[in-house]
């Protein structure tokens, strides 16, 4: 039976012309395999398929030819049965579809369907029509902006900060991010876009998180993936140094020499006591098992948390003092 070009753009058979018009500016656009840098192969038949029928139902006599004869009579392959001999369709008529892209070209003008500038028939990245280069374009296996493939824009790195708290139990960040996007009539317009990031507990700084393809959408080219970069903001209490937590504990040196009591609040807001019993040397650590950052990759660990001792001394001793601990600490 042949194709149905009516189905194929999706109008009836009684379609205006402009009606015909209409289809094929929403269809080429939608299906032009700039517009799909996933799956350019089947966009691009799909194109050229869409390109055929607009070529034919816009033309008054192919469209008769076609209506009468179907696509067999159209192309010529039904000379036994049609008027005007063996040599093709009525009026020696013999058709060969012209070249999507150029047809595409040819519809747009100067305007380009995808909002940007430049470019043969308005679009950008289009160097060289399907006639004029080897192989057909995109159809003979290279891309229709001169090239194997679409490139893709480099990614766009975002910071992230997150409190030591957040990255403790976990969270859910929104950001917005506003963007360039094609709509299906080629239009180009800003629109803004709330995206929603799962932070894990345990992730630390570095960790990325990537939205494929969520950059500007310009023609010729693969959207930039959007990629958001955990920063740790700074604690008032904790320093995180992998897996541990670290705090540092400003003891004065009778304490550090008679003991203390270390009171914190832990991340999830637990009151956690430290004590220290032994003299607390200055730069030294006691450390708490298991009150430390959770691991991502082990789930139900944690790290521990290390209690770093900061020794206050007294600027100045009287000579009473001094008499005093000389007497009260060994002198080797």
């Amino acid at each position: 039976m042949g194709k149905d070009y009516y189905k194929i753009l999706g109008v009836s058979r009684t379609a205006s012309d402009d009606d015909i018009k209409k289809a094929y500016r929403k269809l080429a656009v939608k299906h032009h395999p700039d517009k799909n840098p996933d799956n350019q192969e089947v966009a691009a038949e799909k194109f050229k398929e869409i390109s055929e029928a607009f070529e034919v139902l816009s033309d008054t006599d192919k469209r008769q030819v076609y209506d009468q004869f179907g696509e067999q009579g159209l192309k010529g392959g039904m000379p036994g049965n049609m008027p005007g001999g063996g040599g093709g369709t009525p009026g020696g008529m013999h058709f060969n579809a012209t070249n999507p892209e150029e047809i595409f070209a040819r519809f747009f003008g100067s305007s380009n369907p995808f909002g940007g500038g430049g470019g043969r028939g308005g679009m950008p990245g289009m160097h060289s029509g399907m006639g004029g280069m080897p192989g057909g374009g995109l159809f003979g296996g290279v891309g229709m902006n001169g090239r194997a493939g679409a490139r893709q824009d480099p990614p766009l790195e975002h910071e992230l900060p997150c409190s030591l708290e957040e990255l403790y139990r976990g969270t859910t960040k929104r950001m917005k991010i506003s963007r360039s996007v094609t709509d299906m009539s080629g239009r180009t317009e800003r629109m803004t876009e709330t995206l929603s990031i799962e932070i894990k507990p345990g992730w630390k700084k570095g960790t990325k998180v990537t939205f494929p393809k969520k950059g500007d959408e310009r023609p010729g080219t693969i959207p930039a993936d959007i990629v958001f970069v955990i920063s740790e903001k700074k604690h008032p209490v904790f320093e995180r140094e992998g897996n541990d937590l670290t705090h540092t504990a400003r003891l004065p040196l009778v304490d550090a020499l008679c003991g203390a009591t270390i009171k914190l609040t832990t991340l999830d807001g637990r009151p956690l006591t430290v004590s220290v019993s032994d003299v607390a040397r200055p730069g030294a650590e006691k450390r708490v098992k298991g009150e430390g950052m959770p691991q991502s990759k082990v789930p139900g660990t944690k790290g521990d948390l290390r209690v770093r001792f900061d020794v206050i001394f007294p600027r100045t001793l009287s000579d009473q003092q001094k008499a005093g601990l000389r007497q009260l600490l060994p002198s080797g």
